[in-house]
Order: C-alpha cells, then structure tokens, then sequence
C-alpha cells in the first residue's frame, strides 16, 4: 500500500537510512560488536569525522543473517567482504538499527543495558547523525527506511501472557513510533519505508500467532495511512514483506528453498559454508529460510530484495 508523494523517485534515490533491529543493523568498525554501526546506549555520541570515517563490516558475523542483509542488498553497499566506505556507494547506507531494539523502553524493557532503543536511535541521529549527514546527502534524494516491531511484538507476548488484549498495547506502540518518525520528518526528511513484520507465527519457535502478527500489521498502517493524511508533503511508502515471505514459506521450491521449519544446528559455526554436513545441515545455509530461531537467512533478503527494489521503481514518479 502506498499514498504518492511527487517527492519520491527511487531512481533518484542516493541515500538509505536506517533504523530498526537485528533484520535491519549492519556491523560498524565503530559499532557494539554485533548489534549496530556506530556506538551504543551507553555511548550514543560521535563526532561528524567518526560518522564519516566509519566502515560497514562484511563477514559471517556482521549482521543478524549470517551474511548481507536487506539494506546492503537493496542499495548495493556494504556486500562484498571486508569494509564499505558508505560514501563511495552509488546509494549511501547510513544504518542507526540496533540487534535486540523495541520501539521504546515505555512497554518493554531494554533487552540489555547497552541496546539502543528506536526512540534513542532518532535521539543518536537528531543530535548526532544528521548533523553530520547534512553536509553529504540531499534529504529529498534520501530514503528513511524503518523496520521495527519484532522484539516489541515478542516482548509483550512473553511479558503479559496469553489472556491479554493485546491490541490496545499495539496502538501504543504505533503511537509512540510515529511520534518518532515526525521528529525525523520535521528534520527535513520527507521519504519514508515502512516493512511490517515477517511471519513470526511460522518461525521455528514462535512466541506469537497468525493473529497477532495480523493485528499488529493492520494498526502499523492505519498509523502510516494517518500520516500521510496529515503530512501530504511526504511519501509514506509500506512494503508488504510479511506477504512476501509467506509466499515464499509457501512455494519455498520456486526459490531454492528447502527447509522452512528448522534451522541448521552449525549456522554460526566458521566453517559452515565450507563444509555444511559436518552440521547435518544438507546443501548449505541457502538452502534454509531461517538462519537461527528468530531471523531470515541472508539468501532469503537476497530474494525479497529484487521484489521491493522494483516495487520502489513503481511507486517512483
């Protein structure tokens, strides 16, 4: 679902960024290793020169999927092994996401004590981010993604049990996230992406149903569609990605897939790629669309990728 704003135009587009959690953070030289780009809750300032000489990490460990995940795909930065000058990208990826982040620490707790959480994300980037960024990206050539709500949803279904109304506690998060997508807005930044949540009730050990995903889905977009109501100016653009992935969960064949249930045992091991037998784990991790409990594998952002790339070039004008 999409409202056009004349302002959009992938084509055009010569920066991401990002915020988010684990799905969405990429390794920094100057990141918490393993859960972000840049600095952590117990450090969230850096100076300009820092920001700027900063270096996207590729390697086995440098994102959540064993590999290069949806943004690096999407703009092509931050693919290849070793490190990525995001300035040099022919789109620059400027990822604030954070492994293990919920919208904020209002509903649900901080999983540890240096995780930084969406609210503190535009905190880090108002201050400074976007300091830094004014003087080498046009906002208005600029794509603000935001893929948030795995942890929040989880959260709420391990912290209030079963026989709580959940949907209440959904508004609030929607609520609290596009007040913080108005503070970005009101930075200059009129193009926004919103990915609603994966198929967690397929996952290999699913904490919430079909339903609830549902629910939180459909409050996410009535709080995007009101946005862009009251914000004309700007391009709020929402990529069905849980649609995407249950079609791929559902003719897994059609992309290679093999395993849509389990996960290989040796996935963070040093030689899996090399020898995945070792694990019992067949033809290797591309083979699987769950790279552990909780995330995608990177074959599977390798596939969504190409769909939301030219589902960007259609809502382009």
């Amino acid at each position: 679902m999409i409202l056009l704003s004349a302002l959009f135009n992938w084509r055009s587009t010569k920066a991401l960024v990002a915020f988010g959690d684990s799905y969405t953070y990429v390794q920094g030289v100057l990141g918490h290793q393993n859960y972000t780009y840049i600095g952590d809750n117990l450090n969230l300032a850096f100076t300009p020169q820092q920001l700027l000489s900063n270096r996207i990490v590729q390697n086995q460990t440098s994102t959540a999927e064993g590999g290069p995940n949806w943004v690096e795909y999407l703009t092509n930065c931050g693919v290849k092994p070793g490190l990525t000058d995001p300035r040099k990208c022919d789109v620059q990826l400027w990822d604030f996401a954070y492994a293990g982040s919920d919208v904020s620490e209002v509903l649900t707790p901080l999983h540890h004590d240096h995780t930084v959480s969406l609210a503190r994300q535009v905190e880090q980037f108002e201050d400074y981010g976007n300091p830094a960024l004014e003087h080498v990206l046009d906002k208005k050539e600029t794509l603000v993604a935001i893929w948030i709500g795995i942890n929040d949803i989880n959260d709420l279904a391990k912290l209030r049990g079963k026989n709580t109304a959940f949907a209440p506690l959904y508004e609030q998060v929607q609520t609290q996230l596009f007040q913080l997508v108005k503070q970005i807005y009101d930075l200059g930044y009129p193009n926004f992406l919103f990915m609603n949540l994966p198929p967690l009730d397929r996952g290999p050990s699913p904490s919430v149903n079909a339903s609830l995903v549902l629910t939180f889905n459909s409050i996410h977009s009535s709080h995007a569609t009101a946005f862009q109501a009251t914000h004309p100016d700007a391009a709020i653009l929402q990529f069905d990605v849980n649609a995407m992935l249950n079609g791929i969960l559902d003719h897994p064949g059609e992309y290679g897939i093999k395993n849509i249930t389990n996960f290989c045992p040796g996935y963070n091991q040093p030689d899996i790629r090399t020898d995945p037998a070792k694990y019992g784990c067949g033809e290797g991790l591309d083979t699987y669309f769950w790279y552990d409990s909780g995330h995608l594998t990177t074959r599977v952002h390798q596939i969504f990728v190409p769909i939301l790339r030219d589902w960007l070039s259609m809502q382009s004008v």
